[in-house]
């Protein structure tokens, strides 16, 4: 029963990915159109997340929560059962643009305490590393481009409320035009980076099974995609902008700088 569990929690998971669709067009497009499908996609998702816990139960003869893996199939549960019930009683579905994404990304950790397979091609696992690789700078390429608009931002809103108009400064974009940019850099990146850890995560799964869990490196990529996740949850829903947008901004470039750095010999930090 333990293994159908398994199967149950992998399938939520899948689920949660599709719904976590509507926060990425959410986040690129500023549309919340297609969140009525993707609540509904939630939702089911939800209950067969709830299928493996109880499955689990029945197996164990207790909650399972006395390892990591259950642990945080539990609480991505319970975020899940909230996140459900403030959107029914207070409407407010702008928090799905953080907690779709949170939730998928617990459920498929939860769902790798079981070993798969080995690679079956080498081409296929130097190909899947290179597409986590390429999506991460890419996701780190876009943070730079809201970071440098950020600064730009500080220095253009410090220089108008001292009235001062120094020349190399004229050049600068209009507050305004510079937001927008860090609204639009700041979302491909997190898109890109989401992707990158999802992809990374399972490439590390598959390679040493459960032995990445506690891995320093792997550790610092979620704490700078929790981060991403923070900054952009204050941006859509509590109306962070300017200021405190930018330093926001600033924070997660340089988590994902010391990322980069731990990862920088990632074939030697995950290979023993």
């Amino acid at each position: 029963m333990a293994d159908s569990s398994i199967f149950w929690l992998r399938v939520a998971a899948l689920l949660y990915a599709l719904a976590m669709l509507q926060s990425m067009y959410v986040i690129l497009r500023g549309s919340n159109s297609l969140y009525g499908l993707a609540q509904a996609v939630f939702r089911v998702g939800v209950v067969i997340h709830g299928v493996a816990i109880v499955e689990l139960v029945m197996a164990e003869g207790r909650l399972p929560v006395e390892n990591f893996y259950g642990t945080i199939s539990v609480c991505g549960f319970l975020v899940a059962l909230v996140f459900l019930f403030v959107d029914w009683r207070y409407r407010f579905s702008s928090t799905s643009v953080a907690l779709f994404p949170l939730v998928f990304l617990m459920t498929l950790v939860a769902g790798m305490q079981k070993p798969v397979a080995a690679w079956g091609d080498v081409r296929l696992r130097d190909a899947w590393l290179i597409v986590h690789i390429i999506l991460v700078l890419a996701g780190y390429a876009a943070l730079l481009l809201t970071a440098v608009s950020s600064v730009f931002y500080l220095v253009q809103e410090s220089r108008l409320k001292a009235k001062r108009s120094p020349l190399m400064l004229d050049k600068l974009p209009a507050l305004g035009t510079l937001d927008h940019l860090i609204l639009s850099s700041m979302g491909f990146g997190f898109v890109f980076i989401t992707l990158g850890v999802m992809f990374g995560v399972l490439w590390a799964f598959i390679e040493l099974g459960t032995k990445w869990v506690g891995n320093a490196s792997i550790t610092l990529a979620f704490v700078t995609w929790g981060l991403c996740l923070l900054m952009i949850f204050l941006r859509t829903s509590a109306g962070w902008r300017g200021r405190k947008a930018a330093v926001m901004a600033l924070v997660v470039l340089g988590s994902g700088a010391l990322t980069w750095v731990a990862h920088s010999g990632l074939r030697v930090a995950l290979i023993p």
